[in-house]
């Protein structure tokens, strides 16, 4: 790969109103690539020093897909198993079909829940969590809210099609359910602290703000890209852990993550959070055609499939990628991006914080997808 080209490309960003950027490349263990530019202050000010922490968002995903994959390879639960199993709300859904609400009649199984083929949606205002919270305000659980998602049918029988949604919050009650503790603790336990990831928690609601959180900005219905509130809407209440959307880190945690992940599941210490075999199925797509299509359709992601939590690149001609079969990953509602290859043990944290940042995902992730897994 070629660095200059990297590094020239990232400083680009800045002139285009991207205000930080900071990225690290490890390859079979060694960091090979650190650069960070621009400043993370709302005035514009501070230069970004690799000290921030940042809203995560949906790169959350890919830490509760590796602990449901721990349980799985511990025998614990299968991705074949009902989710009422495990969470009895779910024993009795009903489903649209058309005009009218039905029974469900074949039941959700967490291969659903983690291939976001489970019918639900991403309406944080749906009728249940608005119940909970009122009812319960900020003493409101992960398990409260996620059975209240039930009070509302599900858009399609789960199986058929893929929808991006709530279901890896539905995922960390489970792993609550299974583990028998909160999904914070069980993510401590046997990822957080294993690795050593040290500034990697949840973003509990941040009213009395959170120490060295980059300002988070936004892409207004101008192009404009504007300082916004330092807020995480995915986290609900104070109890509320959301295996969706809900972690604050840094680059340094998600790059040791995320080498473990390239390297099949262990880190540079020798800890092993997954076996090869399970990162393997990790990035196993599970959609069919019609879900294939979805995905295209509501994501604009051609070419890709999607297996536990992560895209990945199955069709390389078809997005005039010179990323080779398997690459695999996930973004985030800030921009930000985890990009991971088994077969050359390579792997690419990118994180920036702008919401509403369409390029981000359609120029930004492939781009440097194909500057670090490409053919130089």
């Amino acid at each position: 790969m070629n660095f200059e080209k990297i590094t020239e490309y990232l400083d680009s960003l800045e002139e285009r109103g991207i205000p930080s950027v900071d990225c690290m490349i490890y390859r079979d263990h060694e960091l090979v690539y650190r650069h960070m530019n621009g400043t993370t202050d709302a005035e514009k000010r501070k230069k970004v020093d690799g000290s921030e922490v940042y809203l995560m968002f949906s790169m959350t995903k890919v830490q509760t897909m590796t602990a449901v994959l721990q349980l799985v390879e511990q025998g614990k639960l299968s991705l074949e198993d009902e989710v009422g199993k495990y969470l009895p709300a779910y024993r009795n859904l009903t489903v649209k079909n058309g005009d009218t609400v039905e029974p469900l009649t074949s039941p959700m199984k967490i291969r659903h829940l983690v291939s976001m083929q489970s019918g639900l949606d991403y309406d944080l205002q749906r009728p249940g969590i608005v119940r909970v919270i009122k009812e319960k305000g900020s003493d409101a659980t992960t398990q409260d809210i996620v059975n209240a998602f039930v009070e509302s049918p599900l858009n399609f029988v789960p199986g058929e099609h893929f929808n991006y949604s709530l279901s890896h919050d539905v995922v960390a009650a489970v792993i609550e359910v299974v583990s028998g503790m909160t999904f914070g603790e069980y993510l401590k336990k046997n990822i957080w602290e294993p690795l050593g990831l040290k500034k990697t928690r949840f973003a509990m609601p941040m009213n009395d703000g959170v120490e060295g959180l980059a300002q988070q900005f936004i892409c207004n219905e101008k192009g404009d890209i504007v300082p916004m509130e330092q807020s995480c809407c995915y986290q609900f209440t104070e109890n509320y852990e959301s295996g969706g959307a809900g972690l604050i880190s840094c680059t340094e945690d998600y790059a040791v993550f995320a080498d473990a992940l390239a390297c099949g599941g262990i880190s540079k210490d020798g800890v092993r959070i997954l076996r090869p075999e399970t990162v393997e199925l990790m990035k196993t797509n599970l959609l069919g055609e019609a879900s294939r299509e979805d995905i295209v359709k509501t994501m604009g992601r051609v070419g890709y499939g999607y297996g536990c939590g992560v895209q990945i690149v199955m069709e390389p001609e078809k997005m005039n990628s010179t990323a080779p079969v398997g690459v695999f990953g996930w973004d985030g509602a800030a921009g930000p991006c985890i990009t991971m290859d088994t077969k050359s043990k390579t792997s690419v944290v990118y994180l920036q914080h702008v919401r509403n940042c369409g390029w981000a995902y359609g120029e930004i992730h492939p781009k440097l997808r194909d500057m670090v897994f490409g053919e130089d």
